[in-house]
This record gives structure tokens, C-alpha cells and sequence, in this order.
């Protein structure tokens, strides 16, 4: 980056990183594969509030994988500004004061542009306090209809207090909902599954967020068990005005209503029902899945290992060891049918322990792991339902059978 420019970006950076940001994304390296001095293909900078004051936040994001560092405002601009230099090649910005872009050519070449809002900004608040408000995607004091009805948000837009949580798991699943954007094509209608979808406060502020707020056109299809709730849900997308959001009665297993599908999202499928929603989600092809699983008994039953049964005989470690070893086999298997897998953390642990998020990324070529993933499997004695359905070949994977 050239001295005139770097000077331009680091003023950049110097004047928005301060109480009013939203964030800052750091995105499209030059390097592969987390190779860059950070390790991760992109990075996100918030301001958070603990209990010494404020801090930025840099969130790094590799390919399975989010490292968090807390950073003074002096710190951050270095930091940044140390980012764009060694390979970054676009950076957003946005506060509530504007919005900055910066985009770096392939010759090198730096395009800034900046927009600062014109209205008179009201000093910022004394942010010494612990309990800072955060900004949502769907922000508090703006009605959202679909929020109201489902019981989320008052009239004027107040978040309802014992559903607070609630709004806070619904913006968390927009973040991931922006990051995957770029996998989206706004050319054409991409076509969206919610396995599960169960009362669809996600499914509403999906087709909310993606077509009303960001202009994609979709067409997103819920899909569950329960009759009385995908009626009640036809009904309110009906009043909404929602044309392309359809809710219908039905297996994820058996599920056949469309031949071609964008994104798979499942959440909550109840142990191997993940597994059937995955599968299905790979077999069409689909560029992006989202996944947060439940109540995973398949491998807890199943766990018979010589070194680990002192451990094993807890029942709590064992179930909690179960869930974790089987949706970092979901993430390689998934890996192995040409997908970039990261695991995520969904909400706070404080709110639910099913706090993970699997999310996949339709990228590149498929991993070599399936001898990795089957001695796993040997090695905890059990087999794997998504592992029976998606590696290569028909066999049995896990138990050798004698």
C-alpha cells in the first residue's frame, strides 16, 4: 500500500473506531488458507464493554475455527491497519456516524470511500457503564411485524423482557446469515430450506432480513412435523405478504419437494435427523448449510472404549464427550464432500448448552480424511449415521465387524 493511502486508511480507522461503531470487516485476503499473519480469512472488530471499559473486539476467522483478542483503541488501528498491509484487500466500516470501504486492486491499486452521515450527532454516552446496549441487525425501537406477532416485540418495537433472549439468538443467526451473502446470487432466485422449523421466528427474520432488508430474491420452504404450527405460520406469512415463504407438513428424510437448493438450514433436528438434513443438503449441491444439532444420543448409546471407560462412566462427561465428537464428525464428513466446515458458538452457553452452529461452505475440493474419520470411529466403537450416508462407498462405516 502506497504511503498516502496508508496514511488515509489509518485515518480512517482512527476516526471510527470509537463507542459509535458497529463494525469493522476485514475480508478477502490475498494469502490461502489461513496462511496470513493472523491465520484468518477475515476478521471482524466490535466494540465491547467489560468491566476495566471499553475494548474493540477482533474476531478471527479461519476455516474452523474463531479466535477472539481484545484490543485498545490505539491497538486497534495498528492492528488493522497492520491487516490491510499484509494482505487484506477490502475492509467495511460501519458506525452509526457512516459507513467507510476500503478495496485494494490486483496491481495494488486502493479505492477509499467514505459517507458520514449529515445529521447533527448527539454526544455519545458515558460508556464507563457494563451494561453498554448492544446494536442488533434487527434493531430495538423499530417494530418488526412478524416480531410482534410472535411475541418478541411490543407495538412501538420494545423487546418483550422475557423474550429477550429470544431477540438476542435471532440477530446472532443473522451475523451468520450476512457472512454467507457473497455464497447468494441476487441475480436470480435462490431457493432456501429450514428443516424443522418449528414455530419459524429464524425462518421469518431469514426471509425478513434476506428479501425486505437486502433486496435477494428468495424462495424459502419450511418444513416440519407439526401440522397445528405450519398452519399457524401459512397464516402469518400470508399476512406479512411473505409470497415466497411457504411453510409444509413433512420428514426431513423423505422430503423430495424441490431438485435444486441454495441453502440448507436445520435447526434443532433431534439427534439423526441432523444427519438426514445434511445429507440432503450435500445431495443437492447446496452452497451453504447451516446447522445447529440436538440432543445427539446416536453415539452416546453406542461409546465402548478400554482407555476411556473411567471417564465414560460419568454419565453428564459422557453425553457431553458424545455431542462434541459427533458434530466434529459431522464437520470432517462434511469436509470430505467438498465443503469449508466451521464450528461455531451460536449463543451464550449461559442461555442453552446446544450452543454450537455448523457452518459449510460449498468451497473448493473434497478433503482426503475418510481413513482419519472411520479410525475415529473404531477407536470409540460406534458407527455414524451421516457417515453411512454421504462416504463414498456403501459399506459400514465404524465397527469392524469379525
Amino acid at each position: 500500500m502506497v504511503l498516502e493511502k496508508r496514511e488515509e486508511v489509518k485515518k480512517i480507522f482512527e476516526d471510527f473506531l470509537d463507542d459509535s461503531l458497529l463494525r469493522i470487516i476485514l475480508s478477502n485476503p490475498a494469502f490461502k488458507d489461513g496462511a496470513g499473519p493472523c491465520k484468518a480469512l477475515k476478521v471482524r472488530v466490535r466494540p465491547v464493554m467489560l468491566k476495566g471499559g471499553m475494548v474493540f473486539q477482533a474476531e478471527e476467522l479461519t476455516e474452523k475455527q474463531a479466535f477472539h483478542r481484545n484490543l485498545t483503541r490505539e491497538e486497534g488501528v495498528s492492528y488493522l491497519l497492520g491487516l490491510m498491509e499484509s494482505g487484506f484487500k477490502q475492509a467495511e466500516v460501519e458506525s452509526s456516524r457512516g459507513q467507510a470501504r476500503v478495496l485494494v486492486g490486483k496491481k495494488g491499486t486502493v479505492t477509499i470511500k467514505v459517507k458520514k452521515n449529515q445529521q447533527k450527532m448527539v454526544a455519545a454516552p458515558n460508556v464507563a457503564s457494563h451494561n453498554r446496549q448492544k446494536r442488533y441487525i434487527l434493531e430495538e425501537g423499530k417494530p418488526v411485524a412478524f416480531l410482534e406477532d410472535l411475541g418478541v416485540m411490543t407495538a412501538d418495537g420494545k423487546v418483550v423482557r422475557s423474550r429477550y433472549d429470544k431477540f438476542r439468538q435471532i440477530n446472532r443467526f443473522l451475523e451468520f446469515i450476512e457472512d454467507i451473502l457473497p455464497r447468494l446470487d441476487k441475480s436470480r432466485e435462490n431457493v432456501i430450506i429450514d428443516f424443522g422449523c418449528g414455530k419459524s421466528y429464524l425462518t421469518f427474520a431469514m426471509y425478513y432480513y434476506l428479501h425486505e432488508l437486502k433486496g435477494y430474491e428468495v424462495r424459502i420452504i419450511g418444513l416440519d412435523l407439526k401440522q397445528d404450527v405450519i398452519d399457524h405460520c401459512n397464516r402469518l406469512s400470508v399476512a406479512y405478504g411473505f409470497d415466497k415463504l411457504k411453510f409444509y407438513h413433512g420428514d426431513i428424510a423423505s422430503y423430495d419437494g424441490v431438485d435444486h437448493v441454495d441453502m440448507v438450514v436445520t435447526l434443532h433436528a433431534c439427534d439423526t435427523a441432523t444427519d438426514y438434513a445434511l445429507e440432503k443438503a450435500v445431495k443437492w449441491d447446496a452452497s451453504v448449510i447451516l446447522s445447529v444439532p440436538c440432543c445427539q444420543h446416536e453415539l452416546n448409546k453406542q461409546m465402548d472404549n478400554e482407555l476411556l471407560r473411567p471417564v465414560l462412566q460419568y454419565g453428564l462427561i459422557k453425553e457431553r464427550m458424545a455431542a462434541l465428537y459427533t458434530d466434529a464428525l459431522r464437520a470432517e464428513i462434511l469436509e470430505n464432500r467438498g465443503y469449508r466446515t466451521q464450528i461455531l458458538e451460536f449463543i451464550d452457553m449461559e442461555h442453552t448448552p446446544k450452543n454450537i452452529l455448523i457452518r459449510a461452505v460449498k468451497q473448493g475440493g473434497p478433503k482426503d480424511n475418510r481413513k482419519e474419520i472411520e479410525d475415529i470411529l473404531q477407536f470409540l466403537g460406534t458407527e455414524q449415521t451421516l457417515a453411512g450416508l454421504l462416504l463414498e462407498d456403501k459399506t459400514r462405516v465404524g465397527i469392524t465387524e469379525i
